[in-house]
């Protein structure tokens, strides 16, 4: 049975920094490729950033603040968000999908994936 639970959101302010953690279990982890997708209110869902054969991609929006990593023997995906900003207010999820990269492009294909609880982000100003 495939779980992702999400972690480490809470209140913070304009330049502040928060990592959130994505543990995973019931798949071979280091064979999936893993993403964030936050959702702040009253907008569609935004894909942050991806990390997947080796190689890690980042929207424009958190592009230089934020940085996606995992780490295979726990099972788990960080995402280090540094600079926040009161627009990064949202509910992150974690996800598996398969990734597609168009060039400096890249999409995350979440529709035969799994999502996590999500954790909820809010920044201050």
């Amino acid at each position: 049975d495939v779980q992702l639970q999400a972690s480490g959101g809470g209140l913070a302010q304009a330049g502040d920094s928060l990592r959130l953690s994505c543990a995973a279990s019931g798949f071979t982890f280091d064979d999936y490729d893993i993403g964030w997708i936050r959702q702040a209110p009253g907008k569609e869902p935004e894909g942050i950033s991806c990390i997947g054969g080796g190689s890690e991609f980042y929207a424009d929006s958190v592009k230089g603040r934020f940085t996606i990593s995992r780490d295979n023997a726990k099972n788990t995906v960080y995402l280090q968000m540094n600079s926040l900003k009161p627009e990064d207010t949202a509910v992150y999820y974690c996800a598996t999908g398969v990734l597609s990269t168009f060039g400096s492009s890249w999409y995350l294909n979440t529709d035969s994936g799994s999502w996590g609880q999500g954790t909820l982000v809010t920044v201050s100003s």
